[in-house]
């Protein structure tokens, strides 16, 4: 099983009856699952099952979901808003008292505004319960693709993490390895630094000066940063294999590495160890970058 990505989109297009219907749905990364609803009005008893249901297919990610819909049959009714009308009636009633009035004509009373009223006819309670059962039947088939949408991003995104691991190991291992963090190295920095103190002031004490180098060396010393920086690798791999949502843990990791790399590079007191580690640090930061959109 491979990574899963928090980026990804589909849709689906549903009909049942006289009723056509669309379903979008976009997600992007989130720390957690951040699931934003579109229903046109209606519709707003379906938003707690298409909750659930999002729930079901996807655990992190910042998913907004829109659902469009239409009447196919262009069935609109025209209804008398018969209030309105007794409302218009009476207001009649009351001006010929001020003055006298011809009686309008049916067509001028039908013709003002909010006398008629265009809408939809009502479904059945059986054919809106066919209706939503279909629309929320396609809601999952637009699931089950945003996943396999994001489980395909998240391959291309596996690839370049164990690129970036194997990078970080190399350039590890490469810093172990370099000349300059040898015993030899070392010590001929010290008698330099030593030799150069004594130039200066011939008073300084000679044993003390190399106590002093000897301390300075072993607070620059990186091995241990070096051991954990391998260890880190080694459990990002793991997680990766283990075929679990794992972008929380390789987030804390990568975090855990650039603070190894800080460290290392703050330690360094030679130039090849330094430019090493600067190299390090960014190979961390791309992969701190691509871990970010996994699930």
């Amino acid at each position: 099983m491979t990574l899963n990505s928090m980026t990804g989109f589909a849709s689906r297009d549903g009909l049942s009856g006289a009723a056509a219907w669309h379903w979008e749905l976009r997600s992007v990364n989130s720390r957690g699952l951040d699931i934003r609803l579109r229903l046109p009005p209606g519709f707003e008893g379906l938003e707690p099952r298409v909750r659930e249901a999002v729930g079901k297919h996807l655990t992190r990610g910042s998913v907004a979901v829109n659902l469009s819909a239409r009447r196919t049959d262009g069935g609109l009714e025209i209804k008398l808003n018969e209030p309105a009308l007794r409302q218009v009636l009476a207001a009649l009633e009351n001006l010929k008292r001020l003055v006298e009035v011809a009686p309008p004509s049916a067509e001028a009373l039908l013709g003002i505004k909010g006398v008629l009223e265009l809408s939809e006819p009502e479904d059945s309670a059986e054919a809106a319960a066919a209706r939503n059962a279909a629309m929320l039947a396609d809601l999952e088939a637009a699931l089950v693709d945003l996943v396999v949408v994001r489980r395909q991003e998240g391959q291309r995104l596996e690839a370049i993490v164990n690129d970036q691991l194997a990078g970080i190991e190399r350039l590890t291992l490469a810093i172990a390895a370099l000349p300059a963090r040898s015993v030899e190295a070392v010590r001929a920095r010290l008698k330099e630094q030593v030799a150069r103190l004594l130039e200066v002031n011939s008073n300084f004490e000679e044993t003390r000066l190399y106590q002093e180098a000897a301390m300075l060396a072993a607070r620059a010393d990186v091995e241990e940063e070096l051991k954990r920086i391998i260890s880190h690798v080694t459990a990002a791999r793991e997680l990766i294999g283990a075929g679990v949502p794992a972008g929380r843990r390789l987030d804390f990791l990568a975090q855990e590495l650039n603070r190894e790399a800080n460290t290392l590079c703050s330690k360094s007191n030679d130039e090849e160890t330094t430019r090493a580690g600067l190299e390090l640090k960014a190979v961390i930061d791309q992969m701190r970058e691509q871990v970010q959109n996994i699930e």
